[in-house]
């Protein structure tokens, strides 16, 4: 693809007032795509101290400002009305309150876009007052108590992540809201004004944790969940020891050990032929269908049509097989290292990853090759290792692998660096009736699994029309696609066609003819055979936007580039799972599902965002790429770096972790709930004015955890929370998902929920699945002129085969002849859900 040297988002002004993560990490994207930046911090300096400021405010000029003075609000006003987007990160009505009211300044600038990013929502009385740490809005939100089921099986409830996911998710989701909102101004002439509560934004990250199904089919139980319900109907406490747990583990997503002693992840589940090769290098595939295992020709029908009581590539697996290939398997990995079968499973395109921790990976060669991670020659801390872009376009992605770090800026550097760039939009064009950003949008979804699909999905509520084209016969199993479906599927319409062959191929040009975007997460080498590279799509449609998300991709070609996988893949080779577990021989996923798989979803949207933007402003048009490997640095931002006098990588990790300090981690009540509280050393003086915490002030730091231990225990937990909030101490009961769930859920109305607070979820009692369904809203984003739709319910796999093909011109006969050459087909099986 021809490079061009200019970067999309060059001549966007953007104030950043942000501190710590989320709205930081927005203005970093912005500014590694072309944005001008400039950071606001108190004469005071930046409220969290970390290396990771380096990355965070990289490209942007850094200016001191006291807005405590009328000449310092004075001077943010002014920038204000210089720029396009404003982001800030305090709690509702702060900014008002400290002079710079965004609803009038946007009354005197229409064209701004205002980003605001709170703990939680404006419009949650309970919550949106409170101190909104990551760990608090973690503890609030169920992520502690939901970190997975290995960790429900252990008795570890609540269990700590130092992972910000809150963070993480709102900075993926606030990118990505403002250049829909940037590119929809270029029709309209008018800005808008978002909020994105981070609470919300970590409740869409792990939407696929808090479904729920009734009377869900036995076949798609875990061997994990079975037993969590027999110990709970039978009175067993949660107490498995870790080995004991591995071996409820299906024997194609779990672990294990290697000729050099590190562990090797093995995620092969659920497809056709994964699971197969993956034996096949083994060397034990012949040998096990020899004693038995079969593949069933169509597992969608019921299981009780099946010929066997199993079949490879479908998960979950009966104990039986599960526990014999898993012994087999178990042998076979001691006979080569883990990076001899990272080598042959990426080649044989087979999921799986070598175990590694995160100083591992930031000076991995294919991290560095790719352009995942670069070297910046920061002011502070000399050449530092970084993680490069989280988002791209493939035709200007080299410009961003070079970034400028942190520049000290006075007022009138920053002022006139604004006056460089005008502004140009048409006049504003208000209408009465709301309309969504992305409203005449037509996307074709060509992805599996969830992090493609998922990204589509989230266009949808801001108008755009989704087409889901997936094969005419199915390669994943109906746990990955009809389970996953309930709620990547939202929005869509589906359509069954074999994208290569015969008529399948006729209609599947036809189907870019009429799109403005396509996205697939498909390897290169896929992508061009089907046509869609730069050249080929550009002879189908030269005004289609093209976006790729894969697992391992950077910037530039790496040796790992073109290997499939998948979230936990990216775990694995992150160092996530060793974080999470502790220790080598004892890696452990993060949470059930979706822990990175969600957040370039979003990711993938925001370079599809930045694509149109281009396409409005200059005619070009771009590939929007991220990655989950990329996405999975923002996860770990705070430790995700090097450099000459970095001191150890022992940041929290394992399963005994309870938190960062004896300050900031859990305490058991006498109410048997758990407290968390999120403080500081400038905190500890409000401890002197909680009863029952007197003296605590006075004593040495290593004296400071059993004495709250002694006296948390004394008291419940919604007392204790009440008296260290009224002292100004951020704390919190550990949630539950569960509990969350069954609070703020009502009947489906058709909303998409964002006047509902921090949290919001609908009840689907006549879901097309034929299960009662309740899943969270598309809720996180909340903008004050533009409209957000409530998504339509899945529609089952080839529903809308035959409607859209009318569309496209294909005549009744045309239709039943194409479905009849088994190139198309309007359904994989009798029922939704197969039982």
């Amino acid at each position: 693809m021809q490079e061009t040297r200019e970067l999309p988002l060059k001549g966007v002004k953007v104030i950043d007032f942000g501190q710590y993560i989320a709205g930081p990490a927005v203005g970093m994207m912005l500014g590694d795509l072309g944005a001008t930046v400039v950071h606001i911090d108190p004469p005071s300096g930046p409220k969290w101290q970390s290396p990771a400021n380096a990355i965070l405010n990289r490209n942007k000029l850094m200016l001191k400002l006291d807005l405590k003075t009328e000449e310092g609000l004075a001077q943010a006003r002014q920038l204000i009305l210089k720029s396009d987007i404003v982001i800030e990160g305090f709690r509702p009505g702060k900014m008002a309150e400290m002079g710079l009211d965004l609803v009038a300044l946007r009354a005197e600038r229409p064209q701004l876009i205002t980003l605001s990013i709170p703990g939680f929502a404006s419009n949650d009385e309970l919550r949106r007052e409170l101190r909104a740490y990551e760990s608090i809005v973690s503890a609030s939100s169920g992520v502690f108590t939901d970190m997975g089921l290995n960790r429900v099986l252990m008795g570890i409830n609540p269990s700590f992540s130092p992972l910000p996911l809150p963070s993480a998710y709102g900075a993926m989701l606030a990118g990505s809201s403002v250049v829909f909102a940037l590119q929809a101004r270029e029709n309209t002439g008018l800005g808008d004004a978002i909020e994105v509560p981070l609470a919300a934004a970590v409740m869409e990250g792990l939407c696929y944790n808090s479904i729920e199904v009734e009377n869900m089919p036995e076949r798609y139980l875990t061997q994990r969940e079975v037993e969590i319900q027999r110990r709970r109907v039978e009175g067993i406490p949660m107490n498995m020891n870790y080995e004991e747990l591995q071996e409820l583990l299906d024997p194609f997503y779990r672990s294990y050990m290697c000729k050099d002693g590190r562990m090797f992840y093995v995620v092969c589940p659920s497809h056709k032929y994964h699971a197969k090769r993956c034996l096949e290098v083994l060397g034990l595939y012949d040998e096990l269908v020899a004693e038995g295992l079969t593949e069933e020709d169509d597992t969608y029908l019921p299981s009780s049509e099946w010929t066997s009581d199993t079949s490879l590539g479908v998960y979950p697996m009966p104990k039986y097989w599960a526990d014999h290939i898993a012994a087999k398997m178990k042998d076979a990995f001691l006979l080569r290292t883990s990076k001899e079968w990272q080598k042959i499973f990426g080649k044989r395109g087979i999921p799986g990853a070598p175990q590694r921790w995160l100083q591992e990976w930031i000076r991995d060669d294919h991290a560095e090759t790719a352009g995942l991670m670069i070297e910046v020659d920061d002011p502070t801390y000399g050449k530092m290792i970084q993680p490069g872009p989280i988002v791209w376009l493939e035709e200007c992605g080299e410009l961003m692998l070079e970034p400028k770090p942190p520049k000290p800026s006075t007022f009138d550097e920053a002022l006139a660096k604004f006056q460089n760039f005008r502004t140009k939009l048409p006049s504003v064009n208000e209408t009465s009736e709301k309309r969504g950003w992305l409203d005449g949008v037509r996307v074709l979804d060509l992805c599996n699994v969830i992090a493609g699909p998922h990204s589509a999905a989230y266009l949808a509520r801001f108008g755009a029309e989704v087409i889901k084209l997936d094969s005419a016969t199915p390669l994943y199993d109906s746990w990955n696609t009809v389970i996953y479906g309930l709620s990547q599927m939202t929005g869509k319409r589906s359509i069954l066609a074999d994208i290569g062959k015969g008529e399948g191929r006729e209609l599947f040009e036809k189907l870019v003819k009429s799109v403005d975007v396509i996205v697939w997460n498909a390897t290169d080498t896929q992508i061009k055979k089907m046509g869609l590279d730069a050249e080929g799509l550009k002879a189908l449609n030269p005004e289609a936007i093209f976006c790729k998300l894969d697992c391992f991709s950077g910037v530039r070609k790496g040796p790992c580039s073109d290997f499939i996988g998948y979230d936990d893949v990216v775990q694995a080779c992150t160092g996530i799972m060793l974080r999470c577990g502790g220790a080598m021989d004892t890696p452990e996923e993060h949470a059930h599902v979706g822990t990175i798989d969600v957040m370039c979803g979003f990711g993938g949207a925001m370079s599809i965002g930045v694509a149109l933007y281009q396409k409005f402003r200059t005619g070009r048009i771009g590939r929007g790429r991220t990655s989950l490997v990329a996405n999975s640095a923002l996860l770990q931002i705070p430790y995700c770096y090097d450099f000459a006098k970095r001191g150890l990588f022992d940041e929290p990790s394992g399963r005994e972790t309870n938190g960062h300090d004896e300050l900031t981690r859990f305490y058991y009540t006498s109410s048997g709930n758990y407290l968390l509280i999120n403080a500081h050393e400038v905190d500890v003086d409000n401890f002197e004015k909680v009863e029952g915490l007197e003296g605590f002030s006075q004593l040495a730091k290593s004296d400071r955890a059993s004495f709250l231990s002694n006296a948390f225990q004394k008291i419940p937990a919604h007392e204790w929370v009440d008296r260290l909030q009224a002292a100004d101490i951020a704390a919190v009961i550990c949630a539950d998902i569960n509990a969350l769930r069954a609070e703020y859920s009502r009947l489906a109305e058709d909303t998409p929920g964002i006047d509902r607070g921090s949290y919001s979820f609908s009840i689907y009692e006549d879901h097309p699945s034929g299960h009662k369904v309740t899943q969270l809203d598309p809720y996180a984003i909340r903008p004050t002129h533009s409209k957000i739709y409530a998504l339509s319910r899945p529609e089952k796999f080839g529903h809308s085969t035959r409607q859209i093909m009318k569309e496209l011109g294909y005549s009744e006969s045309q239709i039943e002849e194409s479905i009849a050459s088994g190139y198309v087909s309007d359904s994989w099986s009798q029922e939704y859900l197969p039982s």
